[in-house]
Order: C-alpha cells, then structure tokens, then sequence
C-alpha cells in the first residue's frame, strides 16, 4: 500500500472538465491540487473553472434543452443510456473508490459500497425513464378531454458537497437526465475525481453533447455563476443551512424551482425497552459514519433515564473497538477529517460544549493523532439550549440528553431548527410509529440506522431544506405539469354572438 501511495503522490491523477460533450480544461489553464487529507499530500488536480468555463457549460446546457433531441427522446433510449453508466461504474468501482478514499479520507471499503450504491441509483433511474408519465381527463363532458403532460422542467444546475461526492450526485443527476433535463454539475473543490469521472462515462456512453456538463471549481464563481443565471432553470444543492439561504436568494433572479438538503441536527431517541446491543451500535454507526460528516448524522443521541448511565458506559466501551487511522488500513473505520478547518470546527464545538457545562464521557483527546484525525466523542449532561444541542458541528460528536417520558422524547427530538432524519429505538411498534408520525423529520429509521434504497425520498423539514429526491418522487422533482384542453367537435357557443 505505501508503494501504491508513493506513486499516486509522484504522479497525481489529473482531471478534465466535461463541457459540450468534449474533455477539456480550463479555459485559462488553472488547476486546483487537492491534497489526501490523511496523507497530506497532493493527489488530484482538477481545471479550476472560471465565470468563462462555467458560462460555456450553461449555454450547451441551454441550447442542447431548447433542441430537444434529450429531452424528447423516447425514454427507452434514456433508459439505456442510464443503464449503460451505471455498469460502467461498476467495473470501475475500484478505481473511483480509490479516488474517494484519497480525497475524502473515508476507508476504502467504505468507498467501494457508495460506489456500489450509486450505481443502483443509475440503474433505478433508468427504470424510471420507462415509467415517467402524465394523466388525462375523461369526464370533462361530452365534448372536452384533458391531457395533464409531465415535462423535463428544463436546465438544472446540480451542486454537490464533499462528504459523499458520487453518492450524493448520484441521487440526483440520473434523475434530471431521466427526466429529459440537462444539467450543469459542480462538485466540490475538495472531492471532484469522481464526478469528474462521470463525464467520461457519460461521454462514452453516447450521451449528446451539452445534455450534461460537468466542471470544476470553486463555489465562487463556479456555483455562484449556477445560482445567478437566468438560463438555470433549477438548482438541486446539497449542503450547509447557509449556503442554502444565498441559494434561495439568488434563485429570486429569474424565480427558479430549488431541491435543497441542508443540514441537520438528527436525533437517535433509545427507549429503556430496546434492544441495547443493537441500539448501542446503531446509536454509535449514525453519529460516526463517514467521520460524523454527514448531514443525517444521528448527533443528538436522546435516551431514557432509566437506563442512561448503563448505556453512555456501553457507548464508551463499545467505542474501544472502532480504530481511527489510515483510511487504507482494513482495520480502520474513522478516518482523517476533510480539512484543516473542518478539524478546527470540531475541536472549537467541543471546547464550546464542555464550557457550557457538557462532560466529557469519552473522545475529545487528541494526544497520539498526528494530522487531521479526531476521535469519536462523546458529551453527556447536554441541555437543550446549548450550541452542541442546536447547532451542526458534522464530526464524530455525539451530544446526550434524557427524557423520562415519550412526549418529552419527541419534544426534545423537535427542539432544534432542523428536520432531516431521525432514528427511534424500542420494540414497542406503537410507540414507535407514535414517535414516527410526531417527529418532524424527512426520514425516520426504526431499529436501525442509515439503511438506503433507491426507491424511498429523502429530503428535509423545517431548516433542513425543501423537495425530495430518488425513488419515484425524485424523477417527479425535475419536472413540470402541463395541461392540454381538447375540444371535440364543433363549436355550439360563441362568446362573441353574432348582432
């Protein structure tokens, strides 16, 4: 593996933008050199696009919709296409769970299933492309039909975050294109191999030119430029609460439709009359997955008193056994945080949690990690009003409060801004459809965590952001309704009567 390292580092893997169906770079030659946030050094350089880069990609967007040879096309042929993309991402899994790995520090067999995952997210939008319809209207009298048509909503600008870069895509981009859109991507400046790599699928797989552009850069002006453009007719962002605002501000251009998945402040809520071995390892599985970095991170972790005290202890010895280190070591299920001041994020959030009175159960120690390691944390006696409470800190915190009863349970799980996950514990099923039914939140796990399917919607309430996207809703969400009037026959009423 070291040998393998060391010549990656000597010849980094070099990427090309994904513009009007050709490979190519900057327009002004400039690259951007992402460097292994666990190896702290460089191993992809993307073409770091400018406001000219990212215009030519929305303007072969535009005129390739305004054509209509995709977004007419028999869905079929779309299906094809689709299907066609996610084998090859398929035969490719070891290399772009390479690149993932390098770039985001997740282990390698981590990388390999969302690699996986997202191909049966293309495959299930190729399905979709078969089935995408309208309705009709025959009870409108004996001379009108209606036709209700579901169209392709027109050019949709894709803005995709660093912590699952394929995956995150994937949920979305097979949709647009299933529906008939065309659609400007841009990844993160942090993790762009693997998008990037898609425009070569795409390409090889025959897609036409400008149905799908793909390019690097930062979120000024790359993104920003997305987000102001009047030929945008959508946007699909995934990312802070934030950036999500700036994002519907500058949709009030030209009005255009937003899917926002923002962030989250998610709650695991633990019963006493659960299954505690499991509960323990979900509990500790949704608030440390991909190093906490995840917007449907169960953060908040909500258990009954009862068994508080038996269960933080089981939490603290239970997180012995899940090593932090090396992403390329099988062993190792934390890896290095995504950068420097993602690290200094977390590390502040902890320091802020114990001065408002938090106890440190576990984690929070960083003595014998070099780098950007941090070590799954844990900190009890939490209150509501907290900032470790309310805010997203997205690392491996996790943050834990009682409750005596369920109402109080679903209060507390209620208390934040946010909406978009939450993870319920018993073996009581009414009180957990009680609690599911109460919660407000786009997901609900019961005794399990962060399981996913391509046909179930996901999105968020309240601050969480807004649409949904995979399953059958997540085609819909590319799409206008039309209505078609029909008259039959002729006409026996005249508006205008003849003197």
């Amino acid at each position: 593996m070291l040998d393998m390292l060391n010549k990656i580092v000597a010849n980094p893997k070099r990427f090309k933008n994904y513009i009007a169906g050709e490979l190519r770079d900057a327009q002004d030659g400039s690259v951007i050199e992402r460097e292994s946030p666990a190896h702290g050094a460089v191993v992809s350089i993307y073409p770091q696009s400018s406001t000219s880069d990212v215009e030519a990609a929305i303007e072969a967007a535009r005129q390739s919709f305004d054509a209509g040879e995709w977004a007419f096309r028999y869905g079929g042929e779309r299906a094809t296409l689709l299907s066609t993309v996610a084998q090859m991402i398929r035969e490719n899994v070891e290399e772009l769970a390479l690149i993932e790995t390098l770039e985001t520090s997740k282990p390698l067999t981590v990388s390999s299933g969302e690699i996986l995952f997202a191909a049966s997210l293309w495959d299930y939008a190729a399905g979709a492309a078969r089935t995408l319809h309208g309705d009709s209207h025959n009870n409108l009298g004996p001379q009108m039909m209606a036709m209700i048509l579901r169209e392709p909503i027109g050019v949709v600008g894709i803005i995709a975050p660093w912590n699952f870069p394929l995956l995150i895509l994937s949920e979305r981009l097979p949709f647009a294109l299933a529906a008939g859109c065309s659609v400007v991507v841009k990844p993160s400046e942090f993790t762009s191999g693997t998008s990037l790599k898609l425009g070569e699928y795409l390409k090889a797989a025959g897609l036409p030119a400008g149905v799908c552009n793909i390019l690097a850069g930062y979120g000024d002006p790359v993104g920003q430029a997305i987000l102001d453009s009047d030929k945008v007719d959508m946007v699909a962002f995934t990312g802070s609460t934030g950036v999500g605002r700036r994002a519907i501000a500058a949709s009030a251009g030209n009005i255009k439709k937003l899917s926002l998945e923002l962030g989250g402040k998610s709650p695991s809520v633990v019963f006493a009359d659960c299954d505690m071995n499991a509960a323990v390892d979900g509990v500790l599985k949704a608030a440390n997955v991909n190093m906490g970095e995840c917007c449907i991170a169960g953060s908040r972790l909500l258990v009954e008193e009862s068994i508080a005290d038996a269960f933080n202890q089981r939490l603290a010895e239970r997180l012995k056994d899940l090593k932090v280190g090396d992403p390329f070591d099988p062993a190792s299920r934390i890896g290095a945080i995504i950068n420097q001041r993602q690290f200094d994020q977390i590390k502040s959030y902890v320091a802020v949690g114990i001065h408002e009175g938090a106890s440190l159960v576990c984690g929070g120690d960083l003595t014998g990690y070099e780098g950007l390691f941090f070590p799954p944390t844990i900190l009890a006696d939490v209150r509501p009003e907290m900032r470790i409470a309310q805010e997203e800190i997205f690392g491996p915190v996790l943050t834990v409060m009682t409750f005596k009863d369920r109402d109080e349970a679903i209060k507390l799980a209620n208390s934040t801004d946010y909406g978009l996950a939450a993870y319920i514990w018993t073996n009581d099923i009414s009180n957990a459809l009680f609690c599911s039914r109460h919660i407000q939140a786009g997901r609900v796990w019961i005794n399990s965590a962060l399981d996913g399917f391509p046909e179930l919607p996901l999105g968020g309430f309240k601050r969480s952001g807004n649409g949904r996207e995979t399953g059958r809703y997540g085609i819909e969400e590319y799409t206008e309704l039309k209505t078609v009037h029909m008259h039959m026959g002729l006409q026996s009423e005249r508006w205008v009567t003849d003197v």
